[in-house]
Parts: C-alpha cells; structure tokens; sequence
C-alpha cells in the first residue's frame, strides 16, 4: 500500500516495519495506524491472513446505569406546615377574653377571663386539646379555635368582663367637679376623682332587678370599717353609706363570683386595695353620683 507523502514501508515475516526513505519507524506506524482505524484498512500477513494492526474499544450508546454514581438519599418529603399559633401564653388583649370566655363555657377554664393568657389558660387549653384529639401543645392554633367555636356560643359584653377589667365610659358632668365617687351603670365602673381628675378606677356591681342600686346625685353620710348588715347578716367592709342601707363596699363574693352574682342595693367592688384607699380618702360630705 503506498501512503501519499509519506515513506513507503514494508512488512517481513517477523511483522516488524522497516521503512526507506527519512522519518523514524515509530513515526510511521503511528500514521499507519491512525489512516488503519479512519479507513477501516487491514494489513496482509506473510501467512495470508489479515490482521488489524491495532485493537481500539470504542464505547458505543450511553452508559450503563451501573457507570452512575450510586444515590443512597431516598428523595425527600416536603416539609409539613407548621400550624398556625393564633395565642400563647403571654398574649393579652380582647382576643384572650374571648378565648378564655369560650373555655368557661365548656367548663375548662373557672377562672377570669382576665384577658391575659396565663398558666390556667394554658392548662384549660391543654386539657381541651386532649380531649379533642389535637396535639397538646398549650398554644391555640388554628385547628383548637375552629373545634372550640363548634361548640360555643358568641360571648356577650359581661361574659368577656364577668371578672371586671372593662374600660370606664366617660365622666358625667357631675363628677368634674369637687370630690365625688362617680358610678357608670352603663360601664359597671367607679371612679373616684377629686376636681375632675380621675385618683382610682374600679369596676362594680350593682343590685338585681328586685333590689336595685338606686340613681342619683347623693352624698357620703356615714362610714363604717368593718360593716355587718343587720338586714342580710353579711359583711360590709370599707362601707360608705349614701343612701339608706345603700352603700359602696367590699364584696368578696363579687371577687370571687364577678358578675355572676348580684348585690342587695349596694355598690360592690372586688378589688379590696382600692376600696381601703378610697375608704381612707373620701370623707363624709363628698358626693356620689350614680349615672346611666
């Protein structure tokens, strides 16, 4: 075979190349073997047979799929949502009152509601939870308010404050002057101001509607520390007199009961601190003005 170009070469029976002319033997067979395997020639041996001078292993198709790198991961979930928390413990505001009022109906929860999510509410909610098949976390989720709406009514106004903790409505135009002990029927509040300035504020409960808290513009006649009523046989701390057997005190039933109870007439606060400071500063004279 004669290669353009190139010396010409032959093949003895030992196999080996001799080559004439110029350029080294490993040259030409480097050539005679890449022009081999691009024209698909053979070289013819002394013996007869042919040869193919060089052996190439060409990959052909895509590999196999044991040539891929192992992947031992099994292939991931998705993530769950996490559940959507709408209260805690800590929170505090209206939103709380409704929650703990809603938790009193179905009996978990007996105290309050104070609109502050504390350890009884917590409790009362994990106990819920339990019951109902959620996850017991103490926290109201979505999933906890929907189940506990099922089975509750819409709190009303003294459902959400049945233990006080309501905002006072404005002064009536009697109160802004002089020292005056001025209760809201409409807000259940007292407030205790001396010349238009508000010194302490409570809420209150009044009479029931067989003996109601009497209205008016009326004054202080008489204080007495540590008041028993002769009528009713109960005790009338820090009371002050205002119109007959009428008068503003300490009730412990009213703390411990809140608006679920009633009075005989009288102005009853729950909260015994600010009764004693209003009892030490109000004088008799000072006025008292129930007000719608």
């Amino acid at each position: 075979m004669r290669i353009r170009g190139m010396a010409r070469m032959r093949i003895g029976d030992t196999g080996k190349v001799r080559t004439r002319g110029k350029g080294r033997s490993t040259a030409v067979l480097a050539a005679g073997a890449t022009l081999t395997v691009l024209c698909g020639c053979t070289v013819q041996a002394s013996d007869g047979e042919r040869h193919s001078p060089v052996h190439i292993e060409v990959p052909s198709g895509a590999p196999s799929v044991k040539s891929a790198p192992p992947d031992d991961k099994p292939p991931s979930a998705p993530a769950a949502a996490a559940p959507v928390v709408l209260w805690q413990s800590g929170d505090t505001g209206r939103d709380v009152r409704e929650l703990q009022a809603r938790l009193r109906q179905v009996a978990w929860l007996f105290d309050g509601p104070t609109g502050i999510y504390d350890d009884l509410t917590e409790r009362a909610v994990k106990g819920f939870q339990v019951k109902r098949g959620l996850p017991e976390t103490g926290r109201t989720d979505q999933a906890t308010w929907d189940r506990l709406l099922k089975m509750t009514r819409e709190p009303g106004m003294w459902d959400l404050y049945l233990m006080g903790g309501q905002p006072a409505d404005a002064p009536d135009a009697r109160c802004l002057t002089g020292r005056v002990l001025c209760i809201s029927k409409t807000s259940r509040t007292l407030r205790w101001m001396v010349d238009g300035r508000t010194v302490v504020e409570v809420p209150v409960r009044f009479g029931s509607q067989y003996t109601p808290t009497r209205e008016g513009e009326f004054t202080v006649y008489w204080k007495s520390r540590d008041h028993v009523s002769t009528l009713y046989d109960s005790p009338m701390p820090y009371a002050m007199f205002f119109s007959g057997g009428q008068a503003v005190h300490y009730s412990s039933d009213f703390a411990a009961r809140g608006y679920a109870g009633a009075s005989h007439g009288c102005v009853n606060v729950s909260d015994e601190r600010a009764i004693a400071q209003m009892f030490a500063e109000v004088r008799n004279g000072d006025k008292v003005v129930v007000h719608w």
